[in-house]
């Protein structure tokens, strides 16, 4: 049996990234993810990478656009309204098609908001985020152990399909502290082959590339954007993933990601010692959506309940899934609100009628 080790959330992000190949990090201080560049400020120079602390967020994602050109694996985090500082920045790393991965540890907004656990940005990180026709690939962890081995998924992604990837978090999972038991050996980075789209400053001869997110020539631009949705329709094809339990029998589906599904685990347990059928589907990708899953169940359960750290986001993807074909019944805490297993399983009473 491997050896666990007791870590953060936030440090476990860190070192899972480190452990998949990561080699350069930019970044700038924001609560509840703090501990991340602190992480990374030391561990990387261990492994001869590079730690910069930024002197702002749009420096810290430009910095990335530079050092991914390079064909590396590179990293950024941060908390809500720092993400939107950077998202210009995404949107250019997606137009240039370079595989960053970087890491929404969310806290309560809008705005500032408060350095409470939230999942308000869903629609951020699920319709792209910044300007223009594109995606992310969005992994939404609900443990301490994921949030240490979704790093090398969201890199393997990110360089497959040349893409933007990211962890979806919250200050829960950034500050909680688990046994972590990571799935992976320590990737070695120099054993990958340099990508054919690198830039560099070898001298050796090597042909001329450029890395760029646009092209002025006339219907080139769309051209391109057509071919990125290509890619995105082949990882809607081959990259969704969710789990669940009790869904063989259930008459009520609960749904929920993140922290919350863990919430909605122990409603789901309080349930079924009540002789209650109900079950649980969680989204381990928020993109791509499970949307097939949902539709297959909707073909058999009564009702649907969503429960949330906001006021109805990712409520929006199970609606679209479903079409209309089962009652879907909404519990929503905004803002830092944390919901609790008896409140609801409180509400999965009342829809059962019990």
């Amino acid at each position: 049996m491997a050896e666990k080790t007791l870590m953060k959330g936030n440090e476990a992000l860190a070192e899972g990234a480190v452990r998949a190949g990561c080699r350069f990090f930019a970044g700038y201080p924001i609560t509840p993810q703090n501990e991340v560049p602190e992480y990374m400020s030391w561990r990387l120079p261990q492994e001869g990478g590079f730690f910069i602390q930024a002197e702002s967020e749009v420096a810290a994602i430009n910095m990335l656009f530079g050092a991914a050109s390079t064909g590396i694996r590179v990293m950024t985090s941060s908390s809500s309204p720092g993400i939107s500082l950077k998202q210009e920045g995404i949107s250019y790393c997606a137009g240039a098609d370079l595989p960053i991965f970087y890491a929404n540890v969310v806290r309560g907004g809008p705005g500032l908001g408060n350095i409470a656990p939230a999942q308000s940005d869903y629609f951020q990180a699920t319709r792209g985020g910044g300007h223009g026709d594109y995606r992310v690939f969005v992994m939404a962890p609900n443990s301490v152990s994921e949030m240490a081995n979704f790093p090398k998924r969201c890199y393997d992604v990110a360089f497959k399909y040349r893409v933007p990837s990211m962890i979806l978090a919250d200050g829960i999972l950034g500050q909680m502290m688990e046994p972590v038991e990571f799935d992976f050996e320590p990737v070695d980075p120099s054993s990958f082959p340099e990508p054919d789209w690198a830039i560099g400053g070898d001298a050796s001869g090597r042909e001329r590339r450029v890395v760029k997110s646009y092209d002025l020539r006339p219907g080139r631009l769309e051209e391109w954007n057509k071919e990125r949705a290509k890619r995105f329709e082949r990882i809607e094809a081959e990259e969704v993933d969710w789990d669940g339990e009790g869904l063989d029998d259930c008459e009520l589906l609960i749904t929920s990601y993140g922290s919350c599904s863990r919430i909605s685990k122990s409603a789901v347990k309080m349930a079924r010692e009540d002789g209650l059928p109900v079950g649980l589907l969680r989204p381990i990708t928020l993109y791509p959506f499970p949307k097939k899953a949902y539709q297959d169940l909707a073909k058999r359960v009564k009702n649907i309940l969503v429960v949330e750290m906001s006021l109805g986001q990712f409520i929006e993807d199970v609606q679209l899934s479903v079409l209309g074909k089962v009652p879907i019944h909404f519990h929503g805490r905004p803002a830092g609100g944390i919901p609790t297993a008896e409140e609801i399983y409180d509400i999965v009473r009342k829809i059962m009628g019990k």
